[in-house]
């Protein structure tokens, strides 16, 4: 279902106006369809079913508290990169037991307080955070569960910055070493192998990239069964992509079944990490045109919402759809639609034929992931305020920031 979609001349959420929002909240604002979170999320769920698993939401993709308590409230699991993740999850009435811990820098103070809060699972992403962890499970009298995230060197055919499972990654132990490093980790006294786990990148479109890391990942299921080291769980990661533009990535049903053949009849509970295709598809930024600026090269349609509200154009050249709100009658114009950020890269979309007038409410699609997760306040800019629509209610997630928030913390030299 298309939870955003015009009725009556206006564009909606769920059955909300979006002209009602940035009355109500102003712009720029994130805007979130609850429909469409559970929507996707019961799509796994589905795709999962008869099959012992674990759905693990990425929090980095969007780290709202009242997005990852509806995921909670679902069942879901969490697989957090940080110990400021790890205290949203549990704010938000996630279950310890259902986290992962991954992210290739784990300090110290993380480790011992993923230990503390008892999580199902470390991702260990080095012979170095190996070590360092079993020290800290020592020292701590606790029993750290482990599982190495191996990397396949498989091709995702995705955005070089995105791509993580290639030889050359930062991510991941590399293939050849993780057999020592599996049975250095069995002889740590306070450590306890439980799993493997890959992540070969994000956005992902096809189906054969998954198949090809499975396939590197069993490999090692069955050798440590062999030699008496069963695991008690597969990780498989996230990177399932969704449609921004023209991509057709497969359906959730198609893209697990294919690994699920796979696994076949191994007795191991499997784990996943979607992010982007539980929460992308699920918001937009909502944003007011402040000035049109035409110019015998270009036109630029100069709007409230800036690189520093939305990263994805500036940084990896992203696409994504821009709606007028209100479409006008007018024969479209090519713009630029920019923001105020004093940078020639802050741009939120580039060569779109829009009908529009200044003044008018543009609204950014497929906004819901590595939105106001990679939000930032350059430029002194207060970020936007987050609302969630529930059918006919309009509940506000998060408050927009102020000037003056921004440095409440900060002191003067005496």
């Amino acid at each position: 279902m298309n939870f955003f979609s015009y009725q009556g001349g206006a564009l909606f959420a769920e059955e909300v106006p979006l002209v009602s929002i940035a009355e109500r909240f102003g712009t720029p604002c994130y805007v979130y369809s609850r429909a469409a979170l559970e929507g996707a999320y019961r799509e796994f769920e589905h795709a999962c079913a008869g099959r012992d698993t674990l759905i693990c939401y990425a929090v980095k993709a969007n780290s709202n508290l009242a997005i990852l308590n509806l995921f909670a409230r679902l069942g879901s699991g969490f697989d957090i990169v940080s110990g400021g993740e790890l205290a949203r999850v549990l704010a938000a009435g996630g279950v310890a037991g259902k986290i992962v811990f991954s992210g290739v820098g784990k300090s110290e103070v993380e480790m011992h307080a993923a230990l503390q809060a008892g999580i199902l699972c470390f991702n260990v992403e080095s012979e170095a955070e190996l070590e360092r962890l079993a020290r800290v499970a020592s020292a701590t009298g606790r029993l750290a569960p482990v599982s190495l995230r191996v990397n396949p060197d498989v091709d995702p055919r995705t955005h070089p910055y995105i791509a993580t499972g290639l030889r050359e990654s930062k991510f991941g132990i590399p293939f050849e070493e993780a057999r020592r490093l599996y049975q250095r980790a069995a002889a740590l006294p306070s450590l306890q192998v439980t799993g493997i786990g890959f992540h070969i990148g994000s956005q992902l479109t096809e189906v054969g990239p998954f198949v090809a890391a499975i396939d590197r990942a069993l490999e090692f299921v069955d050798w440590l069964r062999a030699i008496g080291m069963p695991l008690r769980h597969i990780d498989l990661g996230g990177g399932l992509g969704i449609r921004y533009r023209d991509e057709q990535p497969p359906a959730v049903e198609d893209y697990l079944g294919s690994l699920f053949e796979r696994i076949g009849q191994r007795k191991v509970r499997v784990l996943m990490e979607p992010g982007r295709a539980l929460v992308g598809n699920a918001g937009l930024l909502l944003t007011r045109i402040e000035y049109l600026k035409h110019g015998s090269a270009r036109n630029f349609a100069v709007v409230d919402a800036a690189m520093n509200d939305l990263l994805r154009p500036a940084l990896y050249d992203a696409w994504h759809d821009v709606l007028p709100v209100t479409p006008g009658e007018r024969a479209p114009t090519l713009y630029d639609v920019v923001g105020p950020v004093c940078e020639s890269a802050d741009f939120l979309a580039l060569n779109r034929p829009l009908a529009i007038a200044q003044g008018g409410l543009l609204a950014v699609m497929s906004a819901g992931a590595y939105g106001m997760s990679m939000s930032s306040n350059y430029n002194s800019r207060p970020r936007p305020a987050e609302v969630m629509v529930d059918a006919d209610a309009i509940h506000l997630i998060r408050d927009r920031e102020s000037a003056a928030g921004l440095f409440a913390s900060e002191r003067l030299l005496p």
